[in-house]
């Protein structure tokens, strides 16, 4: 194994863990009764407020950014869309129906679908191993689950979880077709589609819920989310896909 693929991996490693904690943060904010997809677009809002000034400040990632060409404008926003407004909203969403693990156990089907599609439309092929990975996750999750007898609530939550897996899905591969190019940096990539989705987060979270009552406990837990496990992290994953394929990161 390369130190360039190491180095990946463990970076992928590191973020898995950051993003791992905030189940249980979000969990802790929604229970306050602070409303989903409002909570979402807040913490990706102001997460791209952090990595504004490392754009705007720096005269290279201004000349980046003023060269993106509108195909660029196109793939960025579409991975926005994808990653932050579908993937990000829909699983603040289920978290309010469904506890976390179970939650968790359901965007674990993520890499079947990556794994599938990534071969298709990536030409990236997994590996036996990685497989061996994929159908264990399948055993798993259908024990956890059976036999299902499942509260209509939960029920409600296990559709937009889905609807979350295929984004999460598409998110990877799409994730993956930007950065593999090495053409953009990680930093302008994190920073343009997390604009976007974070935008369009805010916009149906604030018309169809509001903003509700925040406490400063509330704040705390945005605050957090949005600078270490969002700018930072979501920043370091973008450089692992340079190396991973596809499927290593799901």
């Amino acid at each position: 194994m390369s130190s360039s693929r190491l180095k990946a991996i463990l970076q992928a490693v590191f973020v898995t863990v950051l993003w791992a904690s905030s189940w249980v943060l979000i969990k802790i904010a929604l229970r306050n009764s602070l409303p989903a997809v409002t909570f979402a677009g807040l913490r990706y809002g102001l997460a791209w407020l952090c990595l504004a000034p490392f754009i705007l400040f720096k005269r290279e990632y201004r000349l980046e950014l003023a060269r993106l060409s509108r195909a660029d404008w196109l793939r960025l926003g579409a991975l926005g869309l994808v990653f932050y407004t579908l993937t990000q909203g829909s699983q603040f969403l289920g978290l309010a129906y469904l506890p976390a693990t179970m939650l968790n156990l359901l965007l674990n089907l993520t890499p079947i679908v990556v794994g599938i599609a990534g071969i298709i439309f990536l030409n990236d092929h997994p590996t036996p191993m990685q497989w061996f990975g994929i159908g264990l996750t399948m055993v798993g999750v259908g024990l956890y689950f059976l036999p299902i007898s499942l509260p209509q609530t939960q029920v409600t939550g296990i559709i937009v979880a889905l609807v979350g897996v295929l984004a999460n899905a598409g998110s990877s591969l799409l994730g993956r077709a930007i950065n593999r190019s090495g053409t953009l940096s990680p930093l302008l990539v994190t920073f343009v589609s997390m604009g976007i989705g974070s935008s369009l987060l805010l916009v149906i979270g604030t018309t169809t819920q509001g903003f509700g009552s925040i406490a400063w406990k509330d704040w705390v837990i945005i605050i957090w989310l949005a600078v270490i496990n969002t700018a930072f992290a979501f920043t370091l994953w973008n450089q692992t896909l340079r190396t991973l394929t596809a499927v290593s990161q799901v």
